[in-house]
């Protein structure tokens, strides 16, 4: 069997703003498995918030073994980016040897689009109602904040997008202080979601807090080893493949967090069509999907997904899976 590793750098629409900086591009590594007759891919967005870089991501997959399976990998490679980039191409290589997809596979049924959030960079409050109102026509949107003084920002975009379905990822940016005195205007103003109001570190915060709108762990939950430290501070789960370390620890996440009574949320870092494909099938009925990194493209993968009125698309086979 055959790893390689390419870096691809997309161009982004226009600069995209979190809490932590902005960024114009987005720098993706892509992975393709062979066994000498069929091949698979699959991508990942190193992260440096987990300490992760292309450098360090490709020297985890340079280091494995010469011959493993899908599962095997569970055990030879973390929870993060390097995981799941190979764990899908590893699912896509497998589809292809089986000439079916790999909902099938999975024993899945057969997906459908979904809905999915378009994301509002982080800016001033001006700007953020400009980017609101261009997007209004969305059912659902998603506002970047993060800083002590977003009580303004929040206004702006619902004046910028009076009936648009909205949801705040605070990247863990506030403080319980801010939270606490921000959350009753979360709910005033419609916000569905608050996705990790506080850092990872400090959320036992939010134990006993009251949440009038729903809170997500984001940062706070990578795979099913972070659900036992969320009881009492979430009422939903935001699954990333980058996190999971592929669509494998995905899949079982979904299932132990829906067992343990949670929400689940089905989100992206901004990385192409190809990042995405496997997210559409755990993002089946989820509460929140938050696929759209490819809209913030200027260029994305051949065969990319479809987005329209109805949502992001499950994958073409010539795509993956």
């Amino acid at each position: 069997m055959k790893v390689s590793v390419t870096q691809d750098v997309f161009r982004l629409a226009q600069v995209f703003t979190i809490s932590r900086g902005s960024r114009t591009e987005a720098h993706v590594l892509t992975v393709r498995v062979s066994d000498g007759g069929h091949v698979g891919w699959g991508e990942c967005v190193p992260y440096a918030r987990y300490g992760e870089t292309l450098a360090s991501v490709e020297a985890e997959i340079a280091a494995l073994p010469a011959r493993f399976d899908r599962a095997e990998l569970q055990g030879l490679l973390p929870a993060g980016a390097a995981r799941n980039a190979v764990d899908c191409a590893l699912w896509d290589l497998e589809a292809n040897k089986a000439g079916c997809r790999v909902w099938e596979l999975a024993g899945l049924p057969e997906p459908g689009p979904e809905i999915t959030a378009y994301t509002l960079s982080l800016a001033e409050p001006e700007e953020m109602q400009a980017q609101a109102a261009r997007n209004a026509h969305r059912p659902l949107l998603k506002i970047k904040l993060g800083t002590p003084d977003d009580m303004a920002r929040l206004e702006a975009v619902r004046a910028g997008a009076p009936v648009s379905r909205i949801i705040v990822d605070a990247n863990e940016g506030w403080s319980a202080e801010v939270y606490a005195d921000l959350a009753p205007h979360l709910l005033r103003l419609g916000a569905d979601l608050v996705e990790q109001p506080l850092p990872a570190g400090e959320d036992e915060a939010l134990l006993g807090m009251a949440r009038p709108v729903p809170v997500c762990a984001d940062e706070s939950c990578h795979d099913r080893a972070s659900l036992a430290g969320l009881k009492g501070k979430y009422d939903v789960v935001n699954i990333k493949l980058d996190k999971t370390g592929g669509l494998t620890e995905a899949l079982a996440l979904r299932e132990a967090a829906l067992t343990e009574g949670y929400q689940v949320m089905v989100g992206c870092m901004v990385g192409s069509s190809l990042a995405m494909a496997p997210a559409t099938l755990v993002a089946q009925g989820a509460l929140v999907t938050d696929l759209d990194g490819p809209l913030l493209l200027a260029e994305d993968r051949t065969d990319a997904l479809l987005f329209d009125e109805a949502g992001v698309h499950p994958p073409r086979a010539a795509l993956w899976g």
